[in-house]
């Protein structure tokens, strides 16, 4: 039986596109040249003792009775937006938010949130709760960025999240081996808050793990 062609080379696709592409990731990846696996990662973790998001971590568990997240604005708002910008405070890294980016007609469109620091880190919001294919857009935008990171002669593995706001799931790309690897993990907020920002910023920081 021959293989369906997904990407057709006279189309232009976004990173939205890939989301509401009706097919399996790794079928969608093996038409970018990467394969995709899925197992627990070992992800870098900060040393730095990050006591203030304890202090969020509190303030959630207070606040989420009273709020409604029924809608993606609201969970941009409550949930990712005071993580990052704690993130940000704690490394002082660059944050750049719906970020444009275009390789070629297949990899193009806006970055949710782009961190920049001694290593990238990629954050994709998962639209529509629907994880999965939030993830599938994840990888394409890692690859759209190791594109452009070979270009500069940049390190070869780089670093994602997908969320919901009340979940994370990470994902890692490696250039030289062409491969995304889909951590089986999640982080789920607010309990797993402090373990999360440790890895956000340990990835940025570039910590060896």
């Amino acid at each position: 039986m021959p293989k369906i062609k997904i990407l057709q080379e006279d189309k232009s696709y976004t990173f939205r596109s890939y989301f509401e592409l009706p097919y399996e990731a790794d079928e969608i990846l093996a038409e970018l040249n990467y394969s995709l696996v899925k197992s627990r990662l070992s992800l870098p973790k900060t040393r730095k003792k990050l006591e203030s998001l304890s202090e969020i971590q509190n303030k959630l568990e207070d606040i989420l009775p009273f709020v409604n997240l029924s809608n993606e604005t609201a969970r941009r708002e409550i949930l990712v937006s005071p993580i990052l910008l704690e993130v940000v405070h704690c490394c002082h890294c660059q944050l750049r938010i719906e970020y444009p980016l275009k390789v070629n007609d297949w990899l193009k469109g806006s970055l949710d949130y782009l961190l920049r620091s001694t290593n990238d880190l990629l954050v994709v919001e998962a639209k529509n709760d629907d994880l999965t294919r939030g993830f599938t857009q994840l990888a394409v935008e890692l690859i759209a960025l190791a594109e452009v990171a070979e270009n500069n002669g940049e390190n070869n593995i780089l670093y994602g999240a997908v969320t919901m706001g009340d979940v994370w799931r990470f994902g890692r790309l490696n250039k030289a081996k062409k491969q995304i690897t889909q951590d089986i993990n999640l982080f789920k907020m607010p309990d797993d808050l402090t373990d999360l920002g440790e890895v956000l910023v340990g990835i940025l920081e570039g910590v060896e793990n």
